[in-house]
């Protein structure tokens, strides 16, 4: 049973309604700024990878990123190796974008902590950092232990 009864995610999705809200001001969507998040994380990407780690099509990528280059977030380059290729750079202003997104959040998580008391902080931020470190080193594993277990829940 899951004891934490998915309060981490659902406490991360009432941050995201506040960053979405904040950063509709730049007219950037959750969906472009993913894309953006993907492209700073593998300058140089191809389109089709970009998709491939987004989980969309093509085409929806090609679209994202004309609107993103239009906007001046993003530089589409064609490949050395072959011209039909567009490779994905992120600009200034889309790294500026990060900075923006990390103070909202920021300033939401600070809020929300100001509730407890600072020795609940602390502990609250050390356990995390537990977990998060715990997630992280099995995301990097390709998720062994959770796909064995939802192997075994299946009927």
């Amino acid at each position: 049973m899951d004891a934490s009864r998915r309060q981490i995610t659902k406490i991360a999705r009432e941050a995201g309604k506040l960053t979405v809200r904040m950063m509709k001001e730049t007219g950037i969507g959750s969906g472009e700024f993913d894309l953006i998040h993907a492209v700073r994380h593998h300058p140089g990407a191809t389109q089709k990878e970009i998709g491939e780690l987004l989980n969309m099509d093509k085409g929806a990528v090609a679209r994202r990123a004309a609107s993103l280059e239009s906007k001046g977030y993003l530089l589409r380059r064609p490949s050395p190796a072959d011209g039909r290729i567009r490779l994905l750079y992120a600009t200034q202003q889309a790294e500026s974008l990060k900075k923006s997104k990390t103070v909202i959040e920021s300033a939401f998580y600070e809020w929300l902590l100001e509730g407890l008391a600072p020795d609940e902080q602390e502990t609250f931020a050390a356990l995390l950092e537990t977990l998060y470190h715990r997630s992280k080193q099995e995301s990097r594993a390709g998720f062994p232990h959770v796909l064995a277990r939802l192997e075994e829940a299946e009927p």
